[in-house]
């Protein structure tokens, strides 16, 4: 009687353990290794990589920048400041319905009425380049920030340097 009883037991277990058992899925996973492959693109391929032509992301990609720096208490437009302006006066002749703003900045010695003064300088200059190369004035409007908005945060002539900037903004 012990050895049927322990047959009824093993088989019980047998059929329990079979009828819990995963059932094997219809579609396998792909190999380990095995990259998935992606469809060929059937449609035009865009020659601008996604950005507009004359938009914001256009114009700092086709120009040499956006920003002019300066030096301490100047204004003045040097030759690495007009190949940038060179550039920003192409890009602007081309898309002669874009308006910019150029901002004027200052780093952070002197009152805040100083580096006001001074970054409305730096930004009238920028723009007084771009009107000389033919932009006409009633597209560009200039802001000063003074030093409210550094680009750089130290107290040191590094940090300074970045700061003392005109940043051309395309509006539209």
């Amino acid at each position: 009687m012990a050895r049927l009883t322990t047959t009824l037991l093993m088989a019980t277990a047998l059929v329990a353990t079979a009828a819990c058992s995963k059932k094997r899925p219809e579609v396998l996973p792909p190999a380990p290794g095995a990259a998935p492959t992606t469809p060929a693109q059937t449609g035009p391929v865009d020659p601008n990589g996604g950005v507009t032509p004359g938009s914001a992301a256009d114009f700092k990609r086709s120009t040499q920048g956006d920003t002019v720096l300066f030096g301490l208490d100047m204004y003045d437009i040097d030759s690495t400041a007009r190949a940038i302006l060179d550039s920003q006066a192409d890009w602007l002749q081309r898309y002669n319905n874009v308006n910019i703003t150029v901002e004027g900045h200052a780093d952070e010695r002197g009152t805040r009425e100083y580096n006001l003064a001074l970054g409305d300088r730096r930004a009238n200059a920028a723009k007084n380049y771009l009107v000389a190369r033919g932009i006409a004035p009633s597209r560009i409007t200039t802001i000063s920030y003074g030093k409210e908005r550094p680009v750089a945060l130290g107290s040191d002539e590094a940090s300074w340097a970045q700061n003392r900037r005109a940043v051309t903004v395309v509006v539209n």
